[in-house]
């Protein structure tokens, strides 16, 4: 049974499912078109996203809308969240286990949107949908498939801010992700795109 995204939310706003919930002034499910073919998972809310409720909204999120406009689209053409729903302390990563409390929640909103393309930015959310081994500094930019839906695990805006040399790399994903969203439409078009 599929849920609503008032259920969803209601859900969130309610979890008490690990320590993260303690030391917030806002949950964080995430904002953004519903039903976007393309949707960006990050790995918690910071400082801003906290006390705005708004996921990637603070220096890593402005970097982030001005990668999603280089793609020729606007925020409001995605879906963007995150793996946790919650500020981890400090900024800190998430502890596997908050991660886990969180997947239902992230399973769903994916489950509602439909993306056909997924980009995971950063190491969190890449080990926590795809491998818990994985290396983003080796393995961005190569495409992985799950059930019809395609991921993009590409850095996070906050390590492109700590070392701008890796933008040229993120930004070559991007493309990628570009090419195959058009390339899915062509797809669902008949393959007769302009004809």
């Amino acid at each position: 049974m599929q849920v609503s995204w008032q259920s969803l939310y209601d859900e969130i706003f309610a979890c008490e499912k690990c320590e993260l919930c303690r030391r917030i002034h806002n949950k964080v499910p995430g904002q953004g078109n519903v039903h976007a073919k393309l949707m960006f998972i990050g790995e918690g809310p910071g400082a801003d996203e906290d006390m705005q409720g708004l996921a990637f909204v603070g220096a890593a999120g402005q970097l982030l809308t001005k990668m999603i406009a280089a793609m020729k689209l606007e925020r409001e053409d995605v879906y963007i969240c995150n793996i946790v729903k919650c500020r981890p302390p400090q900024n800190r990563t998430p502890l596997p286990e908050e991660a886990a409390a969180c997947l239902p929640f992230l399973r769903q909103q994916v489950a509602l949107v439909r993306p056909r393309v997924i980009v995971l930015l950063g190491a969190t959310a890449a080990r926590t949908l795809l491998r818990e081994d994985f290396r983003i500094t080796r393995e961005h930019g190569k495409w992985v498939e799950k059930k019809g839906v395609w991921f993009m695990p590409t850095y996070h805006p906050a390590a492109l801010l700590r070392d701008e040399s890796k933008k040229r790399e993120a930004w070559n994903d991007l493309k990628l992700v570009m090419e195959k969203l058009k390339d899915l439409e062509a797809q669902e078009n008949g393959g007769f795109e302009g004809v």
